[in-house]
């Protein structure tokens, strides 16, 4: 999986965006704010992952066990789904 558009992600007075590259009618287009977590997730998701992968990293940043950093991912994830961010023919490869 990955998200369907590119983004930069840019920290500003102390909170973290995630700022996409262009602005394209088929995809939400406004800044994203991120918490530390997030940050990590959404850079992961700029190119092709998976969940294990999320997974790992969160468990590799922050002293959390391995079914904390499951549940934290299949929430972001399923808050991307809904948002539609999600390139959703990644997912089916």
């Amino acid at each position: 999986m990955k998200l369907k558009q590119q983004y930069v992600i840019r920290e500003f007075n102390g909170t973290i965006y995630a700022v996409p590259e262009s602005h394209d009618a088929d995809h939400k287009s406004e800044p994203i704010i991120l918490n530390g977590t997030g940050r990590i997730l959404f850079s992961k998701l700029l190119s092709e992952t998976d969940e294990a992968a999320l997974s790992a990293a969160l468990t590799g940043e922050y002293d959390i066990d391995k079914q904390t950093a499951d549940a934290d991912v299949a929430a972001f994830v399923a808050e991307l789904r809904g948002a539609g961010l999600l390139d959703t023919e990644s997912e089916q490869k």
